[in-house]
């Protein structure tokens, strides 16, 4: 019964770290694109746009990050047989390239306080994608454990990368339409 509890609290707290991991990019593509504004539209935009993703990410995203990290690690304190599971390597591995592109995410929102911006809008726009990329893998990886071939997982990723970016070209055009 103890495993049903946690395993529900780590999923509430993955659905709400991944909340953060899809809202902050997109809030770094607004704050970049102020930095092209006009003053005193930019210092305006950049102040508020700053204090959301500063709240957004100490407040939601990070603490999110930690609990679920406690709370997969308890699963598998309390199933320490899911370890011998090779679906379970990948999944952790996996994981641990989430957390990788969480410290980007931090990396990049540091870089953006101080002002700095190194990437331009559309780069930060496919950077985006990258944690629907990993969800959707986690999520597939999970839900069918070993029946997922390694062929048919790599080939519906790549279908889904094919889908995002012809999403993104599309809405580009729409964009520059306006």
């Amino acid at each position: 019964m103890t495993s049903l509890y946690l395993k529900a609290v780590h999923i509430i707290f993955i659905v709400t770290w991944f909340a953060g991991l899809f809202y902050m990019p997109r809030l770094f593509v607004y704050i970049i694109e102020s930095h092209a504004k006009p003053e005193p539209e930019k210092s305006i935009l950049l102040r508020q746009l700053n204090l959301m993703a500063s709240r957004l990410w100490y407040g939601i995203t990070w603490p999110s990050a930690i609990i679920t990290l406690g709370m997969g690690t308890s699963l598998l304190i309390n199933q320490p047989e899911w370890l011998s599971m090779g679906f379970m390597h990948m999944k952790l591995t996996l994981v641990f390239l989430l957390y990788l592109y969480h410290v980007s995410l931090q990396i990049i929102l540091n870089q953006l306080k101080k002002g700095t911006v190194k990437y331009t809008s559309q780069q930060m726009r496919l950077w985006n994608e990258v944690s629907t990329l990993f969800l959707i893998s986690i999520v597939f990886l999970i839900v069918l454990k070993n029946a997922l071939s390694m062929l048919w997982g790599l080939a519906g990723l790549l279908a889904v990368v094919i889908l995002i970016m012809t999403g993104m070209k599309v809405y580009k055009k729409f964009r520059k339409d306006d």
